[in-house]
């Protein structure tokens, strides 16, 4: 029967007057009802929650007073899964009656088609007594219709309908239910299958976990692992792994984590928390209550509760598997069972336990003692370090690996007895300037301030030229004081003179003061006309001249020195004579002197030069030849090189004006001090070689 034979036989049957209007509307509403049970049955809801849904969009559709659904329980029997107003048939006051309904359902639940069963009938053989029959012992038309799958019957769905109603419109109540029940059992297929798919993945979930777990003998990989894998398979939120080492218990492995601050809050208080669980050997499950736990697991959960805000957590004693045979024996009965450490199991957000929960985490708890179990005592073993080391290492003498073990070997010595036997020039690298012999530093001989620079850079000067002018206003107020002092006493002097000349009315006392008055004078007069030409004479030095002929070394000196402040003793500029014989200033760093050194004493011992051999950034394709003429005595820090000595080395100037006709002073160049003969290995990683004596073998002996 159609939706729409339904809505108008039910119309029909109520004695209304149906228009067409009304026939759709019905129609609508059945076939809503229809679209949302499918829906429904797509959905992953429990069973229970199907059911629900189900019934209440059926007994509304039907306009029924109830219904109930029953399912096959697991002893074969059938069990009421969810019910509606199942009070009203009276039933649980009906003892004979229950029996003959449930007789009824069987019924049902074996055929393959519903039925429509009237009140207080029965569906058995007429030869069955009222108690062995199967009927309907209620005040209500049962309208019954089996679910199935592929699996076979799979429970029976029940309406309580009022009697009454016209057989077509029973029959139109019963192919209804029938529509639905193929909802229910695709429902219970999809479910199964996806049950099915979900245990298949929890295997291969599984065997990718004791694979792993067990795949290595590394403490570490193995704790990382068992986090990692073990939440994945378990589902929660977290897995921690503690492993116990003498009487403490610290965190090893935390899930999502490659690497994790063992000092902070939340993993010091986990340890805590795991040792003490540890010492009591007893697993903690923790979903809000610790009135039943140890004091001490109490007082240490309690704390890392307060900083984690976790929701729930198990805390479980990896203990080690017994060998009863081996541990038995008749002096002592079982030895106790080693704890090798803690599991521990979070949830952050939700305390509720989902489905196989517990069993899942039975699995990775005894799969992770063995693996751990394992671990532990591989790398307990005496030397294990070494002997893994010598066991990778033989497997390169073995089978095909020997041939190319032997050609690299082979190889390895060739070059170790190349770089050591191998004779080669050891030559030392240093930047040099390339500057005359004859230069002077131009220095300020008194405190001033330089008014005027009367030269340039590269400018040809002559002995006692002026070269800069410098003012001095303490010195000009000196000169002047001592001037006006002068002039004074001088004056004085004169007064007195007159006055000892011209007045005969003096005593011979007065006469005496005054001779000794100018005695003072002549004396005073005397210093200060020294001082004057002192001063005089300083002034002069204001005006800075060139201490030679040559030309100015220094570079942009006006913007150097113009305005500028200038204190006794404080180099101004340089000058160098061009036309005097040229030297090379290499600056080697103090690290190599050593090599220098001896070499240097070597040479002269032999009456010889140390070789050098240089090249000018003004014509580098040219090489010049030279020689070692002195070193410094002193180390300085010379820009970026640091510690740095000063070589001195003089060279043939007539190949110097072959090879650049206008040698620049200051040009740059690069040197090879040739240090004599040594091993090609020592010439190329001389530094290297010399860094690790210095710096490691004498700080290890």
């Amino acid at each position: 029967m159609s939706t729409s034979e339904y809505s108008q036989t039910s119309g029909t049957e109520r004695g209304t007057s149906v228009d067409a209007h009304e026939v759709e509307r019905a129609k609508r509403e059945i076939q809503g009802l229809i679209q949302e049970i499918s829906e429904l049955s797509r959905s992953e809801i429990s069973p229970a929650d199907f059911y629900d849904a189900m019934l209440n969009k059926v007994v509304a559709a039907l306009a029924a007073p109830g219904g109930a659904v029953w399912t096959v329980s697991e002893n074969g029997g059938l069990q009421l899964a969810y019910q509606i107003n199942l009070r009203l048939t009276g039933l649980a006051e009906n003892e004979v009656g229950q029996q003959q309904h449930g007789r009824l359902l069987h019924q049902v639940l074996s055929g393959s088609e519903g039925t429509l069963v009237a009140p207080h009938s029965g569906a058995g053989d007429a030869t069955d007594s009222d108690e062995d029959a199967a009927a309907n012992p209620t005040d209500f038309l049962l309208v019954l219709a089996p679910v199935h799958n592929d699996q076979g019957p799979q429970g029976v769905v029940e309406i309580f309908q009022r009697s009454g109603a016209r057989i077509t419109t029973q029959r139109g109540y019963l192919r209804f239910l029938l529509q639905v029940c193929e909802f229910a059992g695709d429902f219970l297929k999809a479910r199964r299958l996806r049950h099915l798919s979900e245990k298949q993945s929890l295997w291969e979930q599984l065997e990718t976990f004791t694979r792993t777990a067990h795949e290595k003998l590394d403490v570490r990989h193995t704790a990382y692992t068992i986090a990692n894998e073990g939440r994945r398979l378990i589902g929660c939120d977290r897995v921690s792994v503690a492993i116990r080492r003498g009487g403490r218990c610290p965190i090893e492995a935390v899930s999502g984590q490659d690497v994790f601050d063992k000092r902070s809050n939340v993993s010091v208080l986990l340890g805590k928390l795991a040792n003490a669980v540890v010492k009591t050997g007893e697993a903690v499950w923790y979903a809000g209550d610790t009135s039943d736990m140890a004091p001490q697991v109490e007082a240490a959960l309690d704390a890392y509760v307060d900083e984690s805000h976790t929701k729930a957590i198990a805390i479980l004693p990896l203990i080690e598997a017994r060998d009863e045979e081996a541990r038995f024996t008749e002096e002592q009965e079982v030895d106790p069972a080693r704890v090798l450490g803690a599991l521990v199991v979070e949830q952050m957000v939700d305390s509720r336990t989902p489905d196989g929960f517990l069993q899942r985490v039975d699995v990775v708890r005894s799969h992770s003692a063995t693996a751990l179990a394992n671990a532990l005592e591989y790398e307990g073993l005496f030397l294990m370090p070494v002997w893994r080391a010598l066991g990778k290492g033989t497997r390169l003498f073995r089978g095909r690996a020997l041939p190319k073990t032997l050609a690299v070997t082979a190889a390895i010595v060739g070059a170790l007895a190349f770089l050591s036997l191998f004779p080669a020039n050891f030559k030392l690298k240093g930047d040099g300037q390339l500057k005359p012999t004859l230069r002077q530093h131009v220095w300020a001989a008194v405190d001033g301030e330089v008014q005027q620079v009367l030269v340039a850079h590269d400018q040809s000067v002559t002995k006692g030229q002026v070269l800069v002018v410098q003012e001095s206003p303490d010195l000009d107020k000196e000169i002047a004081s001592l001037t006006g002092q002068l002039q004074e006493a001088e004056a004085d002097m004169k007064a007195t003179r007159a006055e000892l000349d011209y007045n005969e009315e003096l005593t011979e006392t007065e006469r005496s003061q005054k001779e000794s008055h100018i005695a003072q004078l002549n004396a005073k007069l005397a210093s200060l006309q020294k001082q004057l030409a002192l001063l005089t004479k300083k002034r002069e030095k204001l005006l800075v001249r060139s201490p030679l002929d040559g030309r100015i070394v220094t570079w942009n000196v006006e913007d150097r020195l113009r305005n500028r402040p200038v204190n006794r003793g404080e180099e101004l500029l340089e000058i160098a004579d061009p036309s005097s014989p040229w030297e090379l200033e290499v600056t080697m760093p103090e690290s190599r002197m050593g090599h220098i050194a001896k070499a240097k004493a070597e040479a002269e011992s032999a009456g010889k030069k140390l070789p050098v051999t240089f090249f000018l950034a003004l014509n580098p394709k040219e090489q010049l030849q030279g020689a070692v003429d002195e070193v410094s005595n002193s180390a300085e820090v010379r820009g970026d090189s640091g510690n740095t000595v000063l070589v001195r080395v003089s060279f043939d100037q007539n190949r110097l004006r072959e090879v650049v006709a206008d040698p620049k002073i200051g040009a740059t160049a690069t040197a090879k001090i040739h240090c004599g003969k040594r091993a090609i290995g020592y010439v190329w990683l001389h530094d290297l070689i010399d860094f690790v004596r210095a710096k490691i073998l004498f700080r290890l002996f």
